[in-house]
């Protein structure tokens, strides 16, 4: 029993570090079957292949390749500009690649959430240069406040404020991934930490 209250005690905390809902799980997936039908349409007699951006469009692609209704694969990138804060350091790493060559192949980069562009600029400029027969952006969010750089994204799944958001697979500090919801976490949370950098 005692473990039992530990463990409620410690998703109650989750979410109370949550300021407000921003977008709800309902929202969510009805957005997601609006998108997965766009792209069914789409690349219809295509080699489809998706490549997710870890860690954060882990929940988004698991989601959203269900609702695609023709043969894919998938593959999967990572890279890294965070660190443990909440703002980015503008310096891309690539942290794992793909395992198969693009060449050829229709490639649809899986992202979470795009702000400044910066690292999605830096990964579509390295997979253009492997010659893929396409290559296009999903993201299930958008920040255009915070953009720095010009990026063409065929399907945005909503366009948020500038906020810092968690939730549904975006996290802060490697917590609340597991939120069912988008939600703007409380700024007292990462305030201590961070405290020049209140926003992503």
């Amino acid at each position: 029993m005692a473990a039992e209250r530990e463990t409620d005690q410690k998703k109650k905390r989750l979410h109370e570090d949550v300021e407000r809902v921003l977008i709800d799980e309902a929202s969510l997936h009805a957005r997601l079957s609006e998108m997965g039908a766009a792209i069914t349409a789409e690349y219809t007699d295509k080699d489809l292949l998706l490549v997710a951006v870890l860690k954060g469009s882990v929940l988004f692609l698991a989601d959203l390749m269900r609702r695609i209704a023709l043969p894919h694969e998938i593959d999967f990138m990572a890279t890294s500009s965070y660190g443990a804060g909440v703002a980015s350091s503008g310096v891309v790493r690539i942290l794992k690649d793909l395992n198969k060559p693009i060449a050829g192949r229709h490639v649809l980069i899986v992202e979470d959430i795009i702000d400044s562009g910066n690292t999605l600029a830096y990964l579509m400029g390295l997979l253009e240069a492997r010659n893929p027969a396409s290559l296009e952006i999903v993201t299930l969010l958008d920040k255009p406040d915070r953009r720095e750089v010009d990026i063409d994204v065929a399907w945005t799944g909503f366009s948020i404020p500038n906020e810092f958001v968690v939730g549904y697979g975006l996290d802060y500090n490697e917590r609340y991934r597991n939120l069912p919801y988008i939600g703007i976490l409380k700024p007292s949370v990462y305030a201590e930490l961070d405290p020049e950098n209140p926003t992503e």
